[in-house]
């Protein structure tokens, strides 16, 4: 690019994303004079699912604004909680991000998660097909053009994970509700109507199921039950507005 020349400050939330040289303050970038201020901050390496309101001269404008010589431009970050207009808030987890789904569908969030690498177009698309929110570490797909929305997941650690996605959308939960293996929601199971796929030891020690609505997976409070819960529990205090204890 070497037409007319703007000076662009990053939000500090936006810093990870941009140049070292870019973090500092205001710095000069030189545009084409026909692309749009979107395609100028993407180019600089900051997806546009992640930016807020875009500032040209202390004004608002849209990221399909022209770019004129001598400009500031303020790239803010997104605003917390996030809305996502249109469909009920769901979510779609690339191939990377396993862990995170399933403890976001032990919350009851709806997470559709793609265990196979079916590549970033199939990915955008589905996202958009179904209004989903994509949810990903890779900038590339976050820039795809068919995404209906999408966010980046800032950490490497599921619990942190975690924690980034349920302040950034505040999603309802409800615990215990939904399928961590496929997604579905749960019912209630009495013991007679699942004894054929429980373990002997487990028809003799448990007394309480849920049973998947779809893949018919059966959950009972085993050994693992109190890790899950603890993970239930510091979700809820921080973010469902109380503790909850439960599950099948």
């Amino acid at each position: 690019m070497n037409g007319p020349e703007i000076h662009c400050r990053f939000a500090p939330e936006l810093h990870l994303f941009v140049p070292a040289e870019r973090r500092a303050g205001r710095t000069a970038v030189a545009t084409d004079g026909s692309s749009t201020l979107g395609h100028v901050v993407e180019s600089l390496g900051v997806p546009l699912t992640e930016v807020g309101r875009l500032l040209v001269d202390g004004h608002q404008v849209p990221v399909s604004h022209i770019p004129r010589a001598g400009e500031s431009v303020e790239v803010c970050a997104v605003e917390r909680p996030q809305q996502v207009p249109g469909a009920p808030l769901r979510f779609l987890l690339d191939v990377h991000l396993g862990t995170l789904a399933r403890r976001l569908r032990l919350l009851g969030v709806d997470a559709a998660y793609e265990s196979e690498d079916i590549g970033d177009p199939a990915l955008a698309t589905l996202s958009a097909t179904e209004q989903r929110v994509l949810l990903s570490r890779d900038r590339g797909l976050l820039r795809r053009r068919e995404l209906w929305a999408g966010a980046y997941v800032y950490s490497h650690r599921p619990e942190d994970q975690l924690r980034d996605v349920l302040e950034r959308f505040a999603p309802v939960l409800a615990p215990w509700t939904r399928c961590t293996a496929c997604n579905a929601p749960l019912r209630e199971a009495d013991k007679d109507s699942v004894r054929e796929l429980l373990e002997h030891g487990t028809r003799s020690a448990y007394d309480a199921f849920a049973q998947c609505t779809a893949c018919e997976r059966v959950y009972w409070r085993g050994a693992h039950h109190a890790r899950l819960e603890a993970i239930v529990e510091n979700a809820m205090a921080e973010f469902g507005g109380a503790a909850a204890t439960g599950g099948p």
